[in-house]
């Protein structure tokens, strides 16, 4: 009883001559399928250096394109002369030229002996096939696919949209029914000569020839007509990302490919040098008889995907940062944004740098620089004060101050002066806590002293730019916690707004604050809300300000906040 590998190769030769060696020295007949886009001078360089190997064909070979009908013609190729010229082989192990044996042949061999009649190929219904992306699960094999996927991607979707608009439907074959699976099988003399030698063939590869992917669904459809005995599995470990791209084995994956117990891995990288060196020994002490098992390091693959693609709360990656949403939150920790309270306290930054423990800056996105807590031109992480740094990717320089100084909360002041760049993005983000004062821009326009003309205009370009800003603060899509008073409102009784927000912080004392930053004396700022209007600009985001004396916070009904979350 043997086995027999039909080898698929159309790169890395030197590595596929080096496995072929390994299995023909085994006593494995080897029969190699090289892709005819190889060139013949390599190619010839190829087969003389496995010239010396009685038991290591080469078969006709076929130009071959992924997704296509020729790795169908190539593995059928490769199979017939496997069967042909060595009629003692009573299985036939397909794999591919970045393909390595974890286990000693031996291993192999008396494996299959004790399942003579055991088909192994991954072979499940369409239903059941998690992998299938596109909406091409059944679809693949009632439409026609002339057009190759990875050349020519328009017509292929053109023509796929096309046949879905009018309709069409091929006719499957009577008493087929379509399986999916792993192109990478080991299959009976008996079942392979059957699929081969059938009457119907020509039928069957006709309607194959234009199946979406037929390598994948070829074999692991006909073998269900001939056998009964299959193993849904494949011998080969095989890993695939989230996007349908083979995982490529490392040196440094040697321990974790020996505990899965498969017999064959790929795809190996093929300057793997300790790979190859390792697996292809014929050490014997790595013999097992474990069962194949790859669901062992499973767990460890699940877990590099989820990194991949989620990766840690507020770091980005190369594999990540191009794509929109797909970062595992904005930011790594949660931060505070005061909109209007430097503009209405003297001292709201050195005040709240005292009650709470936060990190406290000015405005990070104002338009001349960068106001670091403590007038610092170069913070954490080395960044800059640059503006025009910031201001090349606002988004990035919020997460790194943000990342950059985790395990300390970061709050910074935010206006209508600032770059607004950010508005979505701190909106959307769950660790933002946003409190806004509206209007309160319009407090050192009052204390400007400059021409009323200029005030207006202004004035008019703040308000603008606040009342977007506050419509994203207010939309359906925002995820931060966002408090927003009138200016109005808020000197009612700003005891109870500071307070809630800063028992929202964390204050370093329980206690209820006994003190509050100095306000700024609005005495006369009615009359100035007032000369806007006469001037013609509304000012509306502030509330209703008396013209003549100042709002007194003694009002019957203390303004309350309203929460958006």
């Amino acid at each position: 009883m043997s086995v027999g590998f039909a080898m698929l190769v159309h790169t890395s030769l030197n590595r596929a001559a080096q496995v072929a060696r390994h299995l023909a020295r085994n006593d494995c007949p080897v029969v190699i399928h090289v892709d005819k886009k190889v060139a013949r001078r390599k190619h010839a360089e190829f087969v003389a250096s496995l010239s010396d190997l009685k038991n290591v064909r080469f078969c006709r070979r076929y130009s071959c394109e992924w997704g296509t009908w020729s790795l169908v013609e190539a593995s059928q190729a490769a199979t017939e002369m496997v069967l042909k010229d060595f009629p003692e082989v009573r299985h036939v192990f397909l794999a591919s030229g970045s393909c390595l044996p974890l286990r000693p042949i031996q291993e192999l061999r008396d494996y299959l002996a004790e399942r003579p009649m055991t088909n192994f190929i991954e072979s499940v219904t369409t239903e059941d096939v998690p992998w299938t992306v596109g909406g091409l699960d059944i679809e693949r094999f009632v439409l026609r696919f002339p057009f190759s996927w990875k050349n020519r991607r328009r017509a292929f979707d053109w023509y796929v949209k096309f046949q879905r608009r009018i309709g069409f439907k091929r006719r499957i074959p009577d008493g087929l029914v379509p399986h999916l699976g792993s192109q990478w099988w080991c299959l009976t003399r008996q079942t392979l000569t059957a699929i081969l030698e059938d009457p119907d063939r020509a039928t069957y590869d006709r309607y194959f020839k234009k199946v979406w992917i037929p390598d994948e669904s070829y074999f692991q459809t006909l073998v269900r007509l001939y056998s009964t005995n299959i193993e849904s599995r494949s011998l080969t470990l095989s890993k695939f990302d989230f996007q349908g791209k083979p995982h490529i084995f490392y040196d440094d994956h040697m321990q974790l490919l020996r505990r899965s117990d498969c017999f064959v891995a790929r795809k190996i990288w093929p300057h793997a040098e300790k790979l190859y060196a390792g697996f292809l020994s014929d050490d014997a002490s790595i013999f097992t008889g474990a069962e194949p098992n790859p669901s062992k390091i499973d767990r460890i693959f699940s877990k590099a995907v989820e990194r991949r693609t989620k990766g840690r709360r507020g770091l980005y990656m190369q594999s990540r940062f191009p794509n929109e949403n797909w970062e595992n939150g904005l930011t790594s920790s949660n931060y505070s944004i005061f909109e209007g309270f430097a503009e209405l306290f003297e001292d709201f930054e050195d005040w709240l740098s005292r009650v709470t423990d936060c990190r406290v800056h000015g405005h990070l996105y104002a338009p001349e620089r960068v106001e670091y807590g403590g007038k610092q031109t170069v913070f954490a992480g080395a960044l800059t004060d640059s503006a025009d740094l910031r201001d090349y990717n606002p988004r990035a320089f919020l997460t790194n101050v943000i990342w950059n100084t985790r395990g300390e909360r970061q709050a910074f002041m935010f206006g209508p002066r600032d770059n607004q760049d950010i508005s979505w993005d701190v909106a959307k983000d769950p660790n933002a806590q946003i409190s806004v004062i509206s209007g309160a821009w319009a407090v050192p326009l009052f204390y400007s002293n400059a021409n009323f003309s200029d005030i207006r205009r202004e004035a008019a370009k703040l308000q603008r730019t606040e009342a977007e800003h506050l419509e994203i603060l207010q939309s359906v899509w925002t995820k931060a916690r966002v408090r927003i008073w009138t200016l109005a409102d808020f000197i009612e009784n700003p005891m109870e707004p500071l307070q809630t927000v800063i028992d929202e912080i964390g204050a370093r004392q329980a206690s209820r604050l006994t003190e509050a930053p100095r306000m700024k004396s609005l005495e006369g700022f009615g009359q100035f809300l007032q000369n806007l209007k006469n001037q013609g600009m509304q000012p509306h985001l502030m509330g209703d300000f008396p013209v003549g004396t100042p709002i007194k916070s003694e009002r019957r009904k203390p303004g309350k906040p309203y929460l958006v979350k």
